[in-house]
């Protein structure tokens, strides 16, 4: 994606009103790095991977006001990004389960937040401070960002896109699932995907 400097002046704008707007509603945003060619810059020159928090310090910086935060996005298009473990944590699959689980809330009748990353990613927002199941935890395809962590959020810019919203938070009235909700919807989306594997299995075979 061609960062040039007017798309920057325009995704500057559109960051510090969302940041602003989510520092109202006290979500603990924070300024990270943002994409400058192949590597990261905003933070001590530039960084290898990202987005990282621009501040070193920044968990001392969890709860800033909105007004303080407004400042940190008026001269560079920093990603927005928001400290977990404090008002929610994020439980990170990959985007074909994400698609999946999303059908099964969906199904329940409890959509949820959803961001997506232009890597491949879908961050499913959940309270804070309940641990992955076991079955969950140990997949490597599967993580729970939760306190001492961050995630990206809309409109974050990467070097090949943006962060979006799969589900906005105004769709759910603001509201965050217990963590066990997304859970269930993850154990029963790998459920209907290993027997849809077995279904496939036991189909090949009798038609040898």
């Amino acid at each position: 994606m061609d960062w040039s400097d007017s798309w920057r002046s325009a995704f500057r704008i559109e960051l510090r009103a969302e940041a602003i707007g989510l520092a109202f509603r006290g979500w603990p945003v924070l300024p990270g790095t943002y994409p400058a060619g192949s590597q990261w810059a905003g933070r001590d020159g530039v960084q290898a991977e990202g987005p990282v928090p621009v501040h070193r310090d920044w968990q001392e910086r969890i709860g800033t006001k909105a007004d303080q935060v407004a400042s940190w996005w008026t001269g560079r298009p920093y990603s927005l990004l928001l400290a977990t473990g404090v008002v929610l944590d994020a439980i990170e699959v990959d985007a074909e389960l994400g698609r999946r689980a999303a059908t099964a809330l969906r199904v329940a009748g409890g959509p949820v937040p959803i961001a997506a990353t232009p890597t491949g990613k879908w961050l499913f927002l959940t309270t804070a401070g309940e641990p992955l199941r076991d079955a969950l935890a140990e997949r490597s395809d599967i993580a729970l960002l939760g306190k001492g962590s961050w995630i990206p959020l809309p409109p974050s810019p990467f070097q090949h896109g943006v962060v979006h919203w799969r589900v906005k938070p105004q769709i759910c009235n603001w509201n965050l699932p217990e963590s066990h909700v997304v859970q269930d919807a993850i154990t029963e989306a790998l459920r209907d995907d290993m027997l849809a594997g077995v279904a496939e299995l036991v189909s090949s075979e009798r038609s040898h």
